[in-house]
């Protein structure tokens, strides 16, 4: 029996194993690194040890010491969550030999599938059709497209796609470079890259009695940098004939390695149905939610059952609706999809009636919550949003909208791109692969909620709410509104960004009510700080408005809209020289590919910078040279630091 479980993890993924052993009375052991002293699922569980440092490679993949930290606050077993050292069998034999339960597979199975090429070698000789791997330093013309992938690990991580054989040396470097910094395995490998696949992955779980379940499949197709963001489970592309040929497989796979306990065997489709074996993760998934929903179980109390030498029953139980999850980053996705760090103010989905638990409706799985700071040492996800319902159409419907009408306030997200997912035409006819970011443009899925129209009434909100906060901090004639004048005058300014478009409000409350250029149709119903009403042309529309420094956050039906205060005199000491590319975001420098007084074309690599554990390339912006180069490798960098200056060539 186990009675004291140390999850050897962060984030949702901690916080939802506590709630099964919360369920089962099982005592909970964080772990928490400087970074994350405050974070929930360190307050959460009923003890926490403190990782010294900040970055994984001193914290979260220091397999001695999580070992005793386990010792040390009393716990009999020990669970990886997924990342970090999930599917690494050094770690758990280390979890085994110091006398501890180990809430996973056998680390014999985790070493045989934790090289991608090995288990290739070995599904293939078990009868699970494979892609066939692809020498690196033979391949021609007639091999591309192609896949450089890690050999360990997952999560997108250490993968890139070669389109051009000029661009594969680059490539097999950079995807060991990030494969090393994120598992401490640089091995990278080739295969064909199939350019409109479907990602189908079978949820296993087996027992210790020989009992092998195929639980369900989930279709995972669309993808930024080979990483899931829409998950769902059934697969709209799966019919019987073809889900029993998975299963089979599946079960082929997990029987193959003695495998026990959750895991996932993973395959890329083609068009036509047939499917070919990638990997298989031994351990937990991020996207376990949506079998869950579906079938009803918790797939984590499983876990536990079996690690304590529980049996199964002989089937599974059947499926049942429909569930769809979405992963929310902190990323830009009209940048590049830069990763996103800083305070996250606010953070509300309405609606959520369950979190970290199954059922119908809409559930939550966060590692963050309002006042969390997003930093840079850890993979930007803030949370999963999932929901359930009868039918495919109506859980992508509720999904939507819980989406649109979340309070996310501090930091860039995704959001607005998984809305326009989930309610574009083609992601509703379930006409979804690795393709559809790339086939239907980031132009028209990262198109903001609000339109035109929306942000220029948020403009007004905000200045109205803005000016309502000014008088209710000021000290005379309080209850005037700001911008109330006895005697007609210039009346009120405010000027506010958003993205490459300016909003000037100008306005004046008078006896007649507000008069606003250019608002002509707008009728001033009620503004407090927090909260402005509007008519306009008849139809009421009320504008939630949170300020936090020269920032403005304004939530409304018409969709989030965050607008920056433009001050009234620039300083002229802000200004960059020209040429000047600064960093996107908190990083270190990891490459430098130039030095000072190097020629350099537009698109150029100049560095890279590693952050949220992922390398950033930073290229020239134009044909030039070199001028300045004031960072080295192991520097760390803040957003704006000036990284290079290209000018002219002489």
């Amino acid at each position: 029996m186990i009675h004291n479980l140390l999850v050897a993890n962060r984030g949702e993924i901690a916080r939802r194993v506590f709630r099964s052993c919360r369920d089962a009375g099982i005592g909970t052991v964080a772990l928490f690194s400087d970074a994350d002293s405050d974070a929930p699922h360190a307050r959460e569980a009923d003890v926490a040890v403190r990782l010294p440092g900040d970055a994984p490679g001193e914290t979260y993949l220091r397999a001695e010491l999580i070992v005793k930290a386990a010792a040390d606050a009393g716990a009999d077993a020990v669970h990886p969550g997924y990342g970090f050292l999930s599917e690494n069998a050094a770690f758990a034999r280390a979890v085994v030999d110091a006398g501890l339960t180990w809430v996973g597979p056998p680390p014999a199975a985790i070493e045989t599938m934790g090289s991608k090429v090995e288990s290739k070698r070995l599904m293939k000789a078990a009868g699970v059709p494979v892609l066939a791997e692809l020498d690196k330093d033979q391949v021609t013309e007639a091999d591309l497209p192609l896949l450089v992938k890690a050999s360990a690990g997952g999560g997108g991580r250490g993968m890139r796609v070669v389109r051009e054989l000029g661009e594969l040396a680059e490539a097999v470097e950079s995807a060991r470079a990030e494969a090393g910094s994120a598992f401490g395995d640089p091995t990278v490998f080739c295969e064909r890259y199939l350019e409109t696949g479907r990602h189908i992955e079978v949820q296993v779980l087996a027992d210790r009695h020989g009992t092998v379940w195929a639980v369900g499949e989930r279709e995972c197709s669309i993808q930024r940098r080979h990483q899931k963001v829409v998950e769902e489970a059934p697969s709209p592309f799966v019919d019987e004939a073809m889900r029993a040929e998975l299963f089979d497989a599946a079960r082929k796979a997990a029987a193959a390695i003695d495998y026990v306990g959750a895991g996932t065997v993973e395959f890329l489709a083609g068009p036509d149905g047939r499917f070919y074996f990638l990997e298989m993760n031994t351990r937990l998934q991020v996207e376990h939610p949506v079998t869950e929903n579906v079938t009803g179980l918790d797939l984590v109390a499983l876990q536990l059952s079996v690690a304590e030498g529980a049996q199964l029953p002989p089937e599974p139980p059947a499926t049942h609706g429909h569930s769809i999850e979405v992963r929310l980053y902190a990323e830009d996705p009209g940048a590049g999809w830069q990763p996103q760090s800083g305070t996250l103010h606010a953070f509300e989905v309405p609606g959520v009636d369950r979190e970290f638990t199954t059922g119908a409706g809409l559930r939550l799985d966060s590692g963050v919550e309002s006042g969390s700071v997003v930093g840079v040492h850890y993979d930007p996800m803030l949370a999963k949003v999932i929901t359930w319902a009868p039918t495919r159409d109506e859980a992508a419907r509720r999904l939507a909208a819980a989406l649109a009408g979340a309070k996310i306030h501090g930091v860039v997200t995704n959001r607005d791109l998984l809305v326009n997912t989930l309610r574009h035409e083609a992601f509703l006819a379930g006409e979804t692969d690795t393709a559809f970011f790339d086939r239907h443009g980031l132009d028209t899925l990262a198109k903001p909620l609000a339109g035109a129209d929306a942000e220029r009434l948020s403009a007004l909100a905000a200045a109205l709410a803005g000016a309502a906060e000014n008088r209710a901090g000021a000290t005379t004639l309080a209850r005037l509104p700001s911008g109330w004048r006895n005697v007609r005058s210039g009346g009120q300014r405010k000027v506010f960004a958003r993205g490459d478009t300016t909003y000037e409000v100008s306005y004046s409350l008078t006896r007649d009510g507000l008069r606003a250029e250019g608002y002509e149709d707008v009728r001033l119903v009620s503004a407090e700080p927090g909260r402005v009403v509007l008519d306009v042309a008849g139809v009421r529309r009320t504008f939630a408005v949170a300020r936090h420094g020269e920032k403005s956050f304004v939530d409304s039906a018409l969709g989030p809209v965050t607008l920056t205060a433009v001050p009234r005199f620039a300083d002229p000491s802000a200004a960059l020289a020209a040429g000047s590319l600064i960093a996107p975001m908190p990083g270190t420098v990891v490459r430098l590919a130039v030095g000072v007084g190097d020629a350099v074309a537009a698109g150029d690599p100049l560095l890279w910078l590693e952050a949220m554990k992922m390398e950033h390339r930073i290229s020239a912006p134009a044909d030039g040279v070199v001028t300045e180069l004031p960072v080295e490798v192991g520097l760390q960098v803040e957003v704006g630091t000036i990284l290079a200056v290209v000018g002219e060539n002489a």
